[in-house]
């Protein structure tokens, strides 16, 4: 197990991380203004899930894979990128539709964690993080790696999860005041699946070191 002071350092870094908007983040801010809180804290439980599978795979070894190799990069990379930009593009299109999502959201549950999901599994920022940065809190001398690894990302999972959701929170309660004029709340919802569309442009512009 990781001792204290490494989960207290592991801490402060994953804080840094997650405050620093990345593709999760935006992805959950975008999706709270076009289609409001629910559909927000709903991605936010899908990326988290991502980002756990995330978790397990670096802590058997695909992460390692991942980083070393470009082609494997390149493509978790590109298809976390085009799936921002579709969702976008899906969200801009319907943006007349939102004054009636605010009293009855038509979008299936299943479907926003699902996004969520992917987007969560595809983000390049979490990969680099636990790939090069969660082994260097590990102690090959303090116990099993893998369980050490899994540790420190529930640590990362949990800061998430509080950070995200404050994110999704605010950005909701923003939209709430902007749905008081159905041309803003028009414009308000293009806003969010601009920012997705931009997000994801973005994200397949950058190189690997980015």
């Amino acid at each position: 197990m990781p001792t204290t002071a490494t989960v207290a350092t592991f801490l402060l870094a994953s804080v840094v991380l997650v405050l620093i908007p990345g593709p999760s983040v935006m992805f959950i801010v975008g999706r709270a203004l076009a289609q409001g809180r629910r559909a927000a804290l709903l991605s936010v439980a899908g990326s988290t899930t991502g980002a756990a599978v995330l978790v397990v795979a670096v802590a058997t070894g695909f992460g390692a894979v991942a980083l070393a190799s470009m082609a494997v990069f390149t493509v978790l990379k590109f298809v976390g990128a085009g799936y921002l930009v579709f969702l976008g593009v899906q969200a801009f299109r319907h943006r007349g539709d939102l004054a009636g999502a605010l009293t009855a959201s038509t979008a299936p549950a299943h479907r926003l964690y699902r996004q969520g999901f992917v987007v969560g599994a595809t983000n390049p920022k979490t990969v680099v993080f636990f790939a090069a940065v969660l082994p260097q809190f590990v102690d090959p001398h303090g116990g099993a790696v893998t369980g050490q690894m899994l540790v420190l990302g529930l640590v990362f999972l949990g800061v998430a999860i509080v950070l995200d959701v404050a994110w999704a929170l605010a950005a909701g309660a923003a939209r709430d005041w902007f749905a008081t004029s159905p041309a803003r709340l028009r414009r308000v919802g293009g806003t969010g699946g601009l920012m997705m569309i931009g997000l994801g442009v973005g994200l397949a512009a950058t190189g690997r070191g980015d």
